[in-house]
């Protein structure tokens, strides 16, 4: 991947939103989307795509994500998830600081080989390898100063399960926010490309 356009980074952007609306459904109803739950937890192991659209097996598999980033690109107060904003945007924050952490990448890219030897037996939402996403997460990402404060309804947060839930698709945020970056992306991107962003997004909607 060397060229990229605005439907790439709208492709890899959408990957961050739709970890972090994932994140806000898990945290406030227990429940997520199977489909993009399992798009964005197996883009975590598509390390060496040959395209954008690779990591997600085109547009339709980030299409929850495309949706929610639409309506924050336009601006639409009524349709926008402020704790899924909040979270992409800490996300992006984060990615940042993992990039200057070569150790730290070196042991996700380490764990991330053995968890690929997993997915040989399980399915990428089994428990165990969730568990296994969350417990790298956990051993990584979770130790920076800046930490993602995930708000929702008390009985579903205490449950291990969708813990580990959330934890994973932060991973999965962290992974696109990666991309995001690869393919040029930036803050100043999201403030002064908003309507090329916006047009990447809609080419992918209507793919």
């Amino acid at each position: 991947m060397s060229t990229y356009s605005y439907k790439d980074q709208a492709l890899a952007l959408a990957g961050v939103f739709q970890a972090a609306n994932l994140v806000e459904k898990v945290a406030k109803t227990g429940q997520a989307p199977e489909d993009a739950l399992i798009t964005s937890l197996s883009s975590i192991l598509n390390t060496s795509p040959n395209s954008v659209a690779d990591v997600y097996e085109g547009a339709s598999g980030v299409m929850l994500g495309l949706r929610v980033l639409r309506s924050v690109l336009q601006k639409e107060a009524s349709s926008m998830q402020t704790d899924t904003i909040r979270y992409a945007l800490t996300l992006l924050h984060l990615e940042r600081k993992l990039s200057k952490n070569p150790a730290m990448l070196t042991e996700i890219a380490s764990r991330l080989d053995k968890i690929k030897d997993q997915v040989n037996h399980f399915a990428v939402t089994h428990e165990n390898i969730i568990a296994a996403f969350a417990s790298l997460y956990q051993d990584t990402i979770s130790t920076f100063r800046t930490r993602i404060q995930v708000t929702g309804e008390m009985r579903h947060l205490q449950q291990q399960v969708n813990a580990d839930k959330i934890r994973a698709c932060l991973l999965a945020g962290i992974r696109a926010a990666m991309l995001w970056h690869q393919t040029g992306g930036s803050r100043w991107q999201l403030l002064l490309s908003r309507s090329k962003l916006l047009g990447g997004v809609e080419s992918c909607i209507h793919v």
